[in-house]
């Protein structure tokens, strides 16, 4: 049986994560990237917000990929070849792209996360699963960035598949979209005339139905939401009260986004280790975007990005799309 490669290419310690923090609760407007969200209890509210009613990105694009996943993995394989290296982005347990081996045949899988750590045990187990794959795992924060170093390309080369599911896409404004979308063609392309890009996306729908899947009955996410306040607390040394705190939920038009954000509700200060801050009623700490996308209007941004044909498949409402092109 084979053995799982691991890299970690990014100093994400302690300290440097406690100064981005306290950075952004400092600034003009209070503001916390969403990356925050996940430590161990947070990942595991994420899993179960996936399983809620009304959080239906996960299971639409799953019964997407299900329903018309031969057509999606012909459409992919034409962009890129036979057995392609599958690179995972924000790969997390690895589950949705270890769906895909059967029909894709990778003859690499390389899975991308912010740290190595998390995907250890996940890539452990799949190579017990797949004990002739080559595994490979890369600690990357690639909201900043994606690219390997030279001493890791090899890892892509020769024509490479790169997965991005879930509309994780969406926590990036349109002109970061871009950036991120350029790098991935990038990577695909590494070493190789071929490659491609299969990714999800959420849709624009109606607001109402936006606004119940980033705030459910059962407060599920605003306990995801509120977490992160807990993982300040234990990160840079903050007194955070969770109780002088709710979440809110909106979708702004104007930019077609969900908007998450912790409001205060009272008058309160917040300190840290070497700083603090006042916050009065009603004032907002901005933790996630979700931006949502006509269908036309991803594709223009994936042509734009400099990706050639464009396939795209939906479910039958038209909530969420897996879009598939050549890189």
């Amino acid at each position: 049986m084979k053995t799982p490669l691991f890299f970690q290419l990014d100093s994400l310690s302690e300290p440097a994560l406690a100064a981005e923090a306290a950075a952004g609760l400092a600034g003009a407007a209070a503001v916390v990237s969403p990356k925050f969200f996940y430590d161990a209890l947070g990942s595991r509210l994420f899993d179960v917000i996936t399983e809620l009613d009304e959080y239906y990105p996960t299971r639409t694009e799953a019964g997407i990929l299900a329903s018309q996943g031969a057509a999606i993995v012909d459409a992919a394989l034409s962009c890129c070849g036979p057995a392609p290296v599958l690179v995972d982005l924000g790969a997390g347990n690895c589950a949705k792209a270890a769906r895909l081996f059967p029909a894709l045949a990778p003859r690499r899988y390389v899975a991308i996360d912010i740290s190595v750590d998390f995907l250890r045990g996940s890539l452990e187990a799949l190579q017990r699963e797949h004990p002739t794959l080559d595994l490979a795992g890369v600690g990357q924060d690639f909201s900043a960035r994606l690219a390997l170093p030279p001493h890791l390309t090899h890892l892509v080369d020769g024509g490479a598949l790169v997965f991005y599911p879930g509309s994780s896409i969406g926590n990036f404004a349109p002109a970061e979209a871009l950036r991120l979308l350029r790098d991935a063609r990038a990577l695909a392309k590494q070493g190789s005339e071929s490659g491609g890009l299969l990714i999800g996306a959420d849709l624009v729908k109606d607001p109402r139905r936006l606004e119940r899947a980033y705030d459910d009955t059962l407060g599920v996410t605003a306990a995801f939401n509120l977490n992160l306040l807990r993982r300040l607390n234990a990160l840079i040394g903050a007194d955070f009260d969770l109780r002088q705190w709710r979440h809110v939920a909106r979708f702004d038009t104007q930019h077609s986004r969900i908007e998450m954000h912790l409001e205060a509700r009272q008058s309160l200060v917040v300190r840290w280790p070497g700083g603090e801050r006042q916050f009065t009623t009603g004032e907002r700490i901005h933790t996630e975007n979700s931006y949502k996308w006509q269908p036309e209007a991803f594709e223009a941004l994936l042509r734009e990005a400099g990706y050639g044909t464009v396939r795209r498949f939906t479910d039958p409402e038209g909530w969420f799309g897996v879009f598939v092109a050549r890189a």
